[in-house]
């Protein structure tokens, strides 16, 4: 195990964080208050160990995937328990337990809140909570793959550990290149959406944090109704980007290089959209008789459909209240997700397929025993070792979810309470329903129930196994067989 190599990659984390930090520090001079100074007390820490961690360069800088996974889930937890220092040092989130519960909340863009009242946090405390979903709407690592020069497959092994999704390929021959042109995509869509709700009236303060929020999917609200206060206008331009931000990033650089066919030919993509559609139209007719009218119905029906299939979380209504076919719906969203190769949370519309069809194929296997059928995904055969793959990771997502239900139910809450927190949680997404409706915040758990509410949202931003193979005990006993062979040397 190259030990030093994810050594340097952490202190690079950390010095990446240390500069973002730099951004609620500005706002605290533009605001005047003095909670910047532990924003900058936090960066400077930060700077000072990652330039302490990168002092001396790997010799040997050749990085496979069991390193890779590694690398990803200790940056995730790196950045969550440095980046909710400052909440400590302010004193506006005094919990230990809190103040990481609402960072990793952040980083892994769920936008599961412990605040019950928002809007008494400082503008700069507000600005690095929204901020944390940006940077791990892409991620932060996705990021390192243009600085960090590493060889032996190591790009594409760190990109396959954090990019959401059953696969991730290349755009242009080299990751490098494409990691550049997925960050350019990810920060030309963010500056639109900022741009356009400048447009509708919204302050820059609350554009920038409803802009970040949902580039990353992420959700946190600056406001404690989210976007009930906003204009139908403004609701309508974060419904939009909210679906946008949901598509494979594919589907943009194809349309940025005029592959219009191409693009529009995705099949996960017409799949995506086509669920859209379908449940906008069902809820639509629902709570039609329960809204103001026609445009007041479509408009909270397409915001709640679009805040929950992109994992999200915004919300105009309080869903909570709607009926049991819609609710049911939304939570049936909640697994779904967005589009592989995006910034959206859940199991992914691109893995929903596949099993289903593999469903389909083992139904026509029985029925013509001797038929040989190829599964087929955007005009092009799946590999076995795909779709094995994708069975694997379904497995161990109910396994996860079944087990984090169970660990919770202690306390004695009602099912639903309990069923959707881990699926708001495990899926990216943030609020559920009942005692963690939209309305509510997830304050009332237990320090215990947290740690395993955060390890989901961890599980569920990573795609599950590079967090497993973290704890998995070969990969420490691995480690300590080197550290002995090392001190023998």
């Amino acid at each position: 195990m190259n030990t030093s190599m994810i050594r340097f990659i952490l202190g690079y984390v950390l010095k990446i964080e240390a500069v973002l930090m730099l951004l609620p520090c500005l706002v605290a001079v533009i605001y005047r208050e003095p909670e910047g100074v532990s924003y900058l007390i936090t960066a400077a820490f930060c700077i000072l160990l990652g330039v302490l961690m990168t002092w001396k360069k790997p010799k040997n800088s050749i990085f496979y995937l069991k390193e890779g996974c590694i690398a990803t889930s200790l940056s995730w937890i790196f950045l969550s328990i440095f980046g909710c220092l400052p909440f400590l040092f302010t004193g506006e989130i005094p919990s230990v337990t809190d103040a990481l519960f609402e960072t990793i909340s952040g980083f892994t863009t769920t936008g599961a809140s412990i605040l019950s009242d928002v809007e008494a946090l400082s503008h700069c405390s507000l600005l690095w909570r929204s901020f944390t979903h940006w940077i791990g709407g892409m991620g932060v690592l996705v990021f390192l793959l243009a600085v960090i020069p590493m060889s032996g497959g190591s790009h594409i092994n760190l990109m396959r550990a954090e990019s959401p999704g059953p696969s991730v390929g290349k755009l242009v021959p080299k990751i490098r290149y494409t990691a550049r042109i997925l960050y350019l995509i990810y920060l030309g869509l963010t500056l639109l959406e900022v741009f356009l709700l400048l447009a509708g009236g919204m302050t820059l303060f609350d554009a920038l944090n409803t802009g970040f929020a949902t580039a990353g999917t992420g959700g946190f609200g600056i406001k404690n109704d989210s976007l009930a206060s906003y204009s139908p206008y403004l609701q309508w331009v974060v419904t939009i980007f909210m679906i946008l931000f949901g598509i494979n990033f594919n589907a943009f650089y194809l349309l940025l290089y005029r592959k219009f066919r191409k693009a529009l030919c995705m099949e996960e993509v017409r799949y995506y959209l086509l669920i859209i559609v379908a449940a906008v139209g069902i809820i639509f007719f629902d709570i039609l008789d329960t809204t103001a009218g026609v445009f007041d119905a479509l408009t909270h029906a397409s915001f709640q459909v679009a805040s929950i299939i992109t994992t999200t979380g915004f919300s105009t209504v309080d869903f909570n209240l709607w009926s049991q076919s819609c609710k049911s719906i939304l939570v049936l969203l909640m697994f779904v997700g967005a589009c592989a190769g995006s910034t959206g949370g859940g199991i992914k519309v691109s893995r929903i397929v596949i099993l289903i069809k593999t469903v389909a194929k083992e139904l026509t296997s029985y029925i013509h025993p001797k038929s040989i059928k190829k599964i087929k995904f955007e005009k092009k055969p799946v590999e076995h070792e795909v779709v094995r793959s994708i069975n694997v990771y379904f497995i161990t997502f109910m396994i996860l979810f079944s087990a984090s239900v169970f660990a919770i139910s202690f306390e004695g809450r009602d099912l639903i309470t309990n069923f959707t927190a881990v699926a708001a949680t495990i899926n990216n997404i943030g609020p559920g329903l009942e005692l963690v409706g939209p309305s509510c915040n997830f304050s009332i758990f237990s320090p215990f129930s947290k740690y395993v509410l955060m390890f989901d949202m961890l599980a569920g931003r990573l795609e599950l196994f590079p967090l497993l193979i973290l704890v998995h005990p070969v990969i420490w006993k691995d480690f300590l067989l080197q550290k002995r062979k090392k001190k023998k040397i």
